[in-house]
């Protein structure tokens, strides 16, 4: 019985020493019991946890010896970059709109996009959020949308940022490439740019001394909002032109305090009538409601 006991210890002790070990392991790490794969992950299918570089690992000076003084200073300073709430970030694509005349002061929302713009900003009333921040594309066709909106949530008007970076453009070569929008290379260039920047700007797990989870809300584009979703979830960028969004729909994407990011809403628009479905520019300059 004693021999039988001393093996069962053992081989418990033994299991649980391997376990930890695979517990350790990266590549386990990515196969929780839930999956039942035994398949490896491919490189491009691995969560980089620091696409943000705000992983509080890639913050803290590592450190420099297991002397007590030393590992109660490293615990002390990973404690506090530690983020401990979620952010939320809410994006809009702007109402239908009119691409008439040469410069973007003359897009203007149709009767339509009007009237898109403001289910959305009831249906973001009705959900109740309390918003912390309030940002908008400078285009014309974003400010009458956001504008509209402000008149249905409540939030200081003042307070809105205006940002030339949230603009409409081409932010990569889409795979597979379309036959039918062929910009010169520059502009992906250009635009590309600028658009990664405004991802870098606003895509970030919380700082550590924010003390409750936030809500931003950002007024723009199509084709930023399908990039923004593409660079969050860290699919393929070239992958953008793949997603389709309805004008004044919602996107919803949440930041965890660890850094991953999930999607709540991919252009959501069901609380539209079916008639005020839109996702494309009028071919004729009329206005439809």
């Amino acid at each position: 019985m004693r021999k039988f006991t001393a093996f069962a210890c053992g081989t418990g002790a033994g299991l649980a020493a391997y376990y930890y070990q695979k517990l350790r392991d990266p590549q386990f790490v990515a196969h929780n019991s839930w999956t039942n794969s035994s398949q490896p992950v491919p490189d491009f299918a691995l969560w980089d946890s620091n696409w943000d570089c705000r992983d509080p690992k890639s913050l803290v000076k590592p450190q420099k010896n297991d002397m007590p003084q030393e590992q109660n200073r490293y615990n002390s300073e990973m404690e506090k970059s530690v983020p401990k709430y979620a952010r939320h970030i809410i994006l809009i694509r702007h109402g239908e709109y009119l691409d008439i005349g040469e410069t973007d002061e003359t897009h203007h929302l149709t009767d339509r996009g009007r009237l898109q713009a403001k289910y959305t900003g009831k249906r973001l009333h009705e959900l109740g959020i309390k918003w912390d921040k309030v940002i908008a594309s400078n285009m014309v066709r974003a400010q009458e949308t956001a504008d509209i909106i402000l008149n249905e949530i409540d939030y200081d008007r003042s307070k809105v940022t205006n940002c030339a970076f949230l603009r409409e453009g081409a932010p990569i070569p889409p795979q597979p490439p379309v036959g039918h929008w062929k910009p010169e290379a520059s502009q992906f260039y250009r635009d590309g740019a600028r658009i990664e920047a405004a991802f870098r700007r606003y895509f970030h797990r919380a700082p550590p001394e924010q003390d409750k989870e936030t809500h931003t809300l950002i007024v723009g584009h199509g084709n930023v909002i399908r990039y923004f979703v593409c660079r969050a979830l860290q699919f393929p960028a070239e992958a953008w032109l793949r997603i389709n969004i309805n004008h004044a729909s919602i996107t919803w994407l949440t930041i965890s305090p660890s850094g991953n990011v999930s999607i709540r809403y991919l252009g959501d628009s069901g609380f539209l009538p079916a008639k005020q479905l839109t996702n494309r520019i009028p071919r004729q300059a009329k206005n439809v409601v």
